[in-house]
């Protein structure tokens, strides 16, 4: 069956290209033909090999709400976390409809990761109840909705590292536990089939740690152990999942012990971070300004 009537297909698949990532949604509901054609690698390695894909950044952004009370003495107005997105050609910005279920913004301190052309939201705080959730939602870029994925196992963990292969799987390493403790424990969440795996232990607790997609493997920075408690450590490892095990702790990662959450991964080989008011970058296997 033709995707458009009396065109080849090749031109047909050079037009359905060209179309901004905001129609997905409607183009998507045209036709079963049309919707599994615009879902498959190929069609995304296509719009990128003819440039016609943008380039997206999506972000976590606070909106004040005056009318929402924080429940403190001073009562202070409670921030509403939602998901922005801005189109890096164009500049223009818009907002992801709200998670189902949470109406009044994003769980505090959940951790956000991108596979394909899904966003996959993990964990954090209930706004309401204030524990923490294991809940795992993942919004679809070309059908602009949102489903609910199988929950995190394990216990309820907080302020763990998350990182995505960016094909199919987001990994979750480290955090603390419902009495503060910090784990070495990993996961492996593959979002297409909706399923979690359990990784081997990492050599260190890491609580607060920081994970990216590194060079082809899950590199797990920084954070502190149990008796720790804030003090955070230098010190690295990586986790290759083809092998299916840890590699050696590297200890002297960052140059300073300091808190790693501002660290990111550029196309998986550069690394970036923010310390002192500079903007450091690992090249040579040494941080530069």
């Amino acid at each position: 069956m033709d995707l458009i009537p009396d065109l080849p297909n090749e031109i047909a698949l050079e037009c359905l290209s060209r179309v901004s990532y905001k129609q997905f949604a409607t183009i998507s509901s045209v036709c079963k033909g049309w919707k599994s054609e615009i879902s498959r690698p190929e069609f995304r390695r296509n719009r990128k090999d003819t440039r016609s894909s943008e380039q997206l950044l999506f972000m976590t952004q606070a909106r004040v709400d005056q009318s929402r009370k924080s429940g403190v003495p001073k009562r202070f107005a409670t921030p509403v976390y939602r998901i922005t997105v801005l189109e890096l050609g164009s500049g223009e910005w818009s907002e992801l409809p709200p998670i189902p279920g949470f109406p009044d913004g994003l769980p505090l301190f959940c951790q956000l990761s991108a596979v394909g052309p899904e966003l996959v939201v993990i964990g954090g705080l209930d706004l309401t109840t204030w524990e923490a959730s294991s809940s795992v939602f993942v919004f679809n870029i070309i059908s602009a909705t949102w489903r609910r994925g199988a929950d995190m196992p394990g216990g309820r963990r907080m302020l763990f590292g998350c990182a995505s292969d960016g094909d199919r799987t987001v990994y979750v390493a480290g955090g603390h536990d419902e009495d503060k403790n910090a784990l070495k424990s990993a996961m492996a969440y593959d979002v297409a089939r909706d399923e979690w795996a359990s990784l081997p232990d990492m050599s260190r607790e890491r609580d607060e740690c920081k994970a990216v997609f590194h060079c082809g493997k899950l590199l797990v920075i920084g954070g502190y152990s149990t008796n720790a408690q804030g003090r955070f450590e230098r010190h690295a490892e990586a986790f290759d999942a083809a092998a299916q095990q840890w590699g050696p702790v590297e200890e002297d990662f960052m140059e300073t012990a300091t808190c790693p959450r501002s660290c990111a991964g550029v196309d998986s080989n550069d690394l970036y971070m923010c310390r002192e008011g500079d903007v450091m970058a690992l090249r040579c296997n040494t941080w530069q300004a």
